[in-house]
């Protein structure tokens, strides 16, 4: 019998269907994807030689609340619980620049950690983080906001070996089932969450929330086919 490797879940509550086809990465996605005011903030993530960034995507706000032991964000205030792991920002007039003046320190110590504003949340208020790490195994906990509500929350956390310097991404996406019948009951059925790490732009492992009764809504690591060495892109919407 095959062993199969789960991630750590709990959930407040199931998630909604969304009546999408194929791998369809969720919309908060393309609205961060998106956002006028992004490239102000801060812009795409800054690589470090020698550093793993981690950073998450897929749905209207994420957090990464935890790396190994250390706690990253408030799950109250969501902003960094501790202001000396944030990377600074200086503070000037016209946020157009601030992308080019963030202080990148490189790390020293093999545990040492850094936060760094990536872009303006969906949810007003709020801004999403990446992380910055040193090469190795770490335990990485994030919350997922699949809706424009606080109160829904899908918490995943992942074991991985970080070997490689560079980044990462933990992607959540909805997959249509194709051995749907087309029933009423099959309609109301939620999609499954799926979550996937990619390396770059290739997809090196997946996980997807499973509802039957043995697994009772557990993240359990899938197969990966060997055709499969990227992520599905985002659907463009109009501006």
């Amino acid at each position: 019998m095959n062993t199969k490797r789960y991630a750590l879940w709990t959930s407040t509550i199931v998630a909604a269907s969304l009546l999408l086809s194929g791998c369809q990465l969720l919309t908060g996605y393309q609205k961060i994807n998106e956002a006028e005011s992004a490239e102000a903030w801060v812009g795409k993530i800054k690589p470090i030689a020698g550093e793993v960034n981690i950073a998450c995507v897929g749905t209207y706000h994420c957090e990464i609340v935890q790396i190994d032991k250390t706690l990253i964000i408030a799950p109250n205030s969501h902003e960094p619980i501790n202001p000396q792991i944030m990377t600074a920002l200086p503070r000037q007039e016209g946020m157009a620049k601030t992308s080019m003046n963030v202080d990148m320190t490189p790390l020293v110590n093999k545990n040492d950690i850094q936060v760094v504003p990536l872009a303006p949340s969906s949810m007003p208020g709020l801004t999403n983080y990446y992380a910055r790490v040193m090469p190795a195994k770490h335990e990485v906990h994030v919350n997922f906001y699949p809706e424009n509500n606080m109160g829904y929350v899908e918490r995943f956390a992942m074991i991985h070996d970080f070997t490689e310097a560079g980044t990462y991404q933990l992607r959540a996406y909805q997959k249509k089932s194709s051995e749907k019948s087309g029933s009423l009951l099959d309609t109301a059925s939620p999609e499954p969450l799926c979550i996937e790490l990619l390396q770059g732009t290739k997809v090196q492992r997946r996980f997807c929330k499973q509802l039957d009764a043995e697994h009772q809504g557990e993240f359990v690591e899938t197969g990966m086919a060997k055709a499969v060495t990227s992520a599905p892109k985002a659907k463009k919407m109009a501006a």
